[in-house]
């Protein structure tokens, strides 16, 4: 055990890792605390910025240019370490599915756009207590290019804007934050009342996004060069954007023509040319063409000045086309034409027996008409032709050919043969083509016999009801019988509508279901069948290709039977030796629900069997004291007469993995000038789940290297749920980081393990004796920014810097009166506001185990300029439990002290018994304006009172005592209340 930490025998170690060693340090019971806390959260920004802001003292703004990256990093603090998931609100979203950016302490977007703005959440949770949850509002910035589109009253629209007329200059420009317009005339800025014909004001229908120009009664110096001017004042740095309009007596909305204007009807594979061009308009229109629905134009489409050119034109690409013309004046202009490709499709018939009889049959003395339907392009060039037998057939009194209007009912003849005669049976043909060529003729047989009967349909004896099992391929089965056959169509019958009622004589049949499938030998073949395929199916005849009668159907069950499924598939049970535990297996579904047994192995070794009864759905096998035999696999099978499924249970006396504590204060020090030590602090988790932890294994290796080294932890005594435990890693090489990997060891073996990463950072100084820093080492002695404020401390010379800074603040020199030298300072320019926060971290030091120790707190701060607030000095003390925390006033000055560096210094009482960390935060707060800067150079911390303190110096506090570890910070406050600049 290390000193002040318990009593134990030492464990220590030489290793072959440049005389790295450990030393082990395990608390017993009486000295550890059990260490658990909830999670907390908070959201800082680490990426570029407009502005950081706070809103109702809840909501923190975080505004950004569209384009930049977003980069926003989740502190957390908890033990057992917190997940950390992102979320976003409503508005926009980015999280993608499996995006590993959701679940890592930083959110980063690259190249943000405007839909990504909302509410950002992140949250912590470690299953203590309620999970810490914290929100930023992201606020992205954008400027579009404005456009001006130039309108009459609707009482005054002309083809040209002549005098004595109204005009209206719009500009729009889509932004955030909201645009702010101005108009000008030729170089003249334009106002609202300073000129009587012309108005400027925003309609109430678009409130701050449209700004309106009026030109009242145009008079001839109100033709000129507009610009409209889109502004939103330099947010984020976004510049203005300009459009322009040059308004004439010529200026005209656009008109154009097509060539040809008719539809153009061409045959397939050839190359179609439609012309669009201007015949109106000032300033000239721009030309496109469009689909409708915003259908992409055919492949390989080529456009050029108005012209779109399609070569080898398919009967896909027949449709509309419209041409396009826009100048901004008036509404644009639309003409559009239709493509019509030559073809024929979709040949069909249907018999419809006597129409004035209710006989579905065809019988001698009776009418039978024949009706034949061809789609085709374009409709008014079909025509149909009639043979019998091969022999053209001409209408007569028998036999009468009709076609249907085309506007009914189009591509649809009909042969009615009036009293059927012996001498009318045959084959009848039905020819379609087009009157000028460019398709090949369709021909449809239909053969009229005296064997020629309507539809039966029936389902095979003992086929009404199919029993399968999952994965296997099935045929559902409809046996038809009449002439011609027609085609079958198969469907779920919760799915399909029941069969229409008988279609009348003469009118075709109504459209088939899209969600049927067709088959021409009465089976339906379903291959790898599921669960859910599992139902009623109806076959029923189709009206086309067939008679015209009221459809047949029959019905088919298809029983899907399905291994039971069963949970959980795999569960891994913790045990130790000695101990009693029950397995359960639960059924969920299974189809045959019943008859189900159910039987228990461990590996290869039968435990037990049985069968359900018929209220059971679980069954439970109880070990009453386990044993090292009884450490393997167990496995359930629940099983009907399609298959079983299987509950896995993998019974183990490993070890939970431990969980290290993320929050140790002062857990890394400097040990020696080329190293440095770690204070490894950890829980185990569940440690009274299996066999008492006997050790640890130790693995480190340093970052990119393979080797590992590698050591045994013993632990003496048992261990508590939440107990802290320690050891310290020493002779660290600076400043590389380690892989730390922590095996729990049981009488079982080794348990689960964890890895973490050591990175060295700012050290924590073991005897801190003097400290000194005039920030000459771009290191800055080791201090940090805190992520947590608004913007940066900055390290500068007054020999670098910048000839444009803001005069009258800040110093000329560092506090020894070298140009060369360096300090550090806060910039109060813009785009810092009020309030804003800059902090600046010191390394962490070990001041001792002394009690009532004094040290002295000295620096030089230089406070010149008319907009100084105040300068303050806080003593932070944080005892071990998070919640005791104190934090006192130890030091302040206030206003404008001179163009001149002057020193300060404080004593410090630690008031704690044992060991203190102390910590200087240098924290500055701007103020009333930008003559504000103020400088902080030549920080020391030393043991002792400090010798001749300055005579502006303030009271010293000292927090209450408190028999606790204390956290000591001294942090230097600037206050700076201002203006931007």
């Amino acid at each position: 055990m290390t000193a002040g930490m318990g009593t134990g025998a030492p464990a220590t170690r030489a290793t072959e890792n440049g005389g790295m060693d450990y030393m082990t340090l395990v608390c017993p019971h009486n000295e550890c605390q059990p260490e658990v806390a909830p999670p907390t959260v908070r959201i800082v920004h680490s990426g570029p910025a407009c502005d950081v802001e706070e809103e109702r003292q809840s909501e923190r703004v975080y505004t950004i240019r569209e384009g930049e990256t977003l980069e926003l990093v989740c502190l957390v603090t908890g033990h057992p370490r917190p997940q950390v998931r992102w979320t976003k609100t409503a508005g926009g979203s980015w999280e993608r599915q499996g995006d590993s950016r959701a679940h890592n302490d930083t959110l980063k977007i690259e190249s943000i756009g405007r839909h990504q703005g909302g509410r950002y959440y992140c949250k912590a949770d470690n299953g203590i207590g309620t999970p810490a949850i914290r929100s930023i509002r992201v606020d992205v910035y954008f400027l579009d290019e404005p456009l001006i589109t130039v309108h009459q009253s609707a009482g005054d629209a002309k083809d040209r804007f002549y005098a004595e007329r109204t005009v209206f200059l719009r500009c729009v420009a889509a932004s955030n934050p909201p645009v702010a317009y101005t108009w000008r005339r030729g170089r003249q800025a334009l106002s609202q009342g300073a000129d009587a014909g012309v108005d400027i004001y925003e309609p109430f229908f678009t409130p701050g996004e449209t700004k309106i120009l009026k030109l009242k009664n145009l008079r001839p110096q109100d033709y000129a060069n507009y610009t409209c001017v889109a502004s939103v004042r330099n947010a984020c740095d976004i510049a203005d954007k300009m459009a322009h309009f040059s308004l004439s007596n010529r200026t005209a909305p656009p008109s154009v023509e097509l060539l040809p204007d008719d539809p153009l009807v061409v045959d397939p594979g050839r190359t179609v040319t439609l012309v669009c061009v201007t015949s109106g308009g000032e300033p000239p229109p721009a030309l496109r063409w469009v689909r409708p629905g915003g259908e992409a134009l055919p492949e390989g489409s080529v456009t050029e000045a108005g012209t779109l050119t399609i070569p080898a034109v398919a009967v896909d690409d027949g449709g509309a086309y419209s041409c396009l013309a826009d100048n901004n004046v008036g509404g644009g202009a639309r003409k559009s034409t239709d493509i019509l490709v030559r073809g024929l499709r979709k040949a069909r018939f249907w018999i419809t027996p006597d129409p004035y009889h209710d006989d579905d049959r065809i019988r001698i003395g009776r009418e039978v008409k024949i009706s034949c339907q061809v789609e085709a392009t374009p409709p008014e060039e079909l025509q149909f032709g009639w043979m019998k037998n091969g022999r053209p057939l001409r209408s007569s009194e028998r036999m009468v050919i009709t076609h249907t209007d085309a506007e009914m009912s189009p591509g649809v003849t009909n042969l009615d043969i009036i009293d059927l005669k012996f001498t009318d049976f045959g084959t009848y043909t039905c020819a379609a083509s087009l009157r000028d060529g460019g398709s090949p003729e369709i021909s449809i047989d239909v053969n009229i016999s005296s064997t020629t009967v309507p539809p039966e349909l029936t389902v095979p004896r003992g086929r009404s009801r199919i029993v399968a099992r999952e994965g296997d391929t099935v045929e559902l089965r409809c046996l038809v019988s009449g002439k011609p056959k027609p085609v079958i169509l198969w469907s779920r019958a919760e799915d399909a509508p029941e069969a229409a009622d008988e279609v009348p004589a003469g009118a075709p049949p109504a459209t088939e279901d899209a969600a049927q499938t067709e088959g021409y030998d009465g089976i339906l073949r379903l291959a790898d069948v599921t669960r859910e395929m599992g139902g009623t199916y109806r076959c029923r005849t189709s009206q086309y290709n067939g008679f015209n009668v009221k459809p047949r159907q029959a019905l088919v069950q298809l029983a899907v039977q399905f291994p039971p499924a069963v949970e959980p598939a795999f569960s891994e049970v913790r045990q130790a030796l000695g101990r009693a535990f029950a397995l359960t297996c639960r059924l969920l579904r299974a189809h045959p629900a019943r008859p189900l047994r159910y039987e228990w192995k461990l590996g290869s070794r039968l435990l037990t069997v049985g069968r359900f009864d018929e209220q059971s759905d679980d069954t439970r096998y109880q070990v009453r004291a386990l044993n090292r035999e009884g450490y393997g696999e167990y496995t359930c099978d629940i099983s009907n007469d399609a298959g079983a499924g299987r509950c896995t249970f993998l019974v183990t006396g490993k070890a939970y993995p431990p969980e290290f504590y993320y929050d140790t204060r002062g857990a890394l020090w400097q040990n020696r000038p080329r190293s440095y030590g770690f204070k490894l602090q950890w829980t185990q988790m569940e440690p009274a789940g299996v066999d008492r932890i006997l050790a640890y294994r130790l693995g480190i290796r340093q970052v990119g290297q393979g080797r590992w080294w590698e050591q045994e932890i013993p632990v003496e005594a048992g261990i508590r749920k939440g107990e802290l435990l320690t050891y310290n890693l020493t002779q660290l090489v600076k400043p590389e980081s380690y892989l730390v990997r922590l095996t729990p060891i049981t009488r079982y073996g080794e348990g689960d393990a964890t890895e973490r990463i050591i990175a060295y950072s700012a050290p924590v100084n073991p005897h801190l004796r003097e400290f000194q820093c005039a920030f000459e080492d771009e290191t800055l002695c080791l201090f940090s920014q805190d992520k947590s404020d608004d913007f940066d401390w900055t390290r500068h010379s007054a020999a670098s810097r910048d000839t444009k800074y803001t005069p009258n603040t800040g110093p000329g020199a560092d506090r020894r009166g070298s140009k060369q030298g360096h300090y550090v300072y806060i910039e109060t320019s813009r785009p810092r506001m009020e309030g804003d926060q800059a902090r600046l971290l010191s390394p962490t030091f070990n001041a001792g185990s002394k009690s009532g120790a004094t040290y002295c707190l000295a620096f030089y701060y230089h406070m010149y300029g008319k907009h100084i607030g105040a300068l303050n000095a806080f003593l932070r003390q944080k005892g071990a439990a998070a919640s005791e925390a104190s934090e006192a006033s130890v030091w302040s000055l206030s206003g404008n002290q001179g163009d001149r560096w002057r020193r300060a210094a404080v004593d410090v009482h630690p008031s704690a018994d044992f060991q203190v960390l102390l910590e200087v935060v240098l924290e500055g707060v701007r103020g009333a304006g930008i003559e504000g800067d103020i400088a902080v150079d030549d920080v020391t911390i030393q043991e002792g009172r400090c010798q001749d303190p300055p005579s502006n110096n303030l009271i010293s506090h000292a927090p209450p005592r408190r028999p606790a570890l204390w956290l000591l910070r001294v942090a230097l406050s600037l206050t700076l209340i201002g203006r931007q600049r």
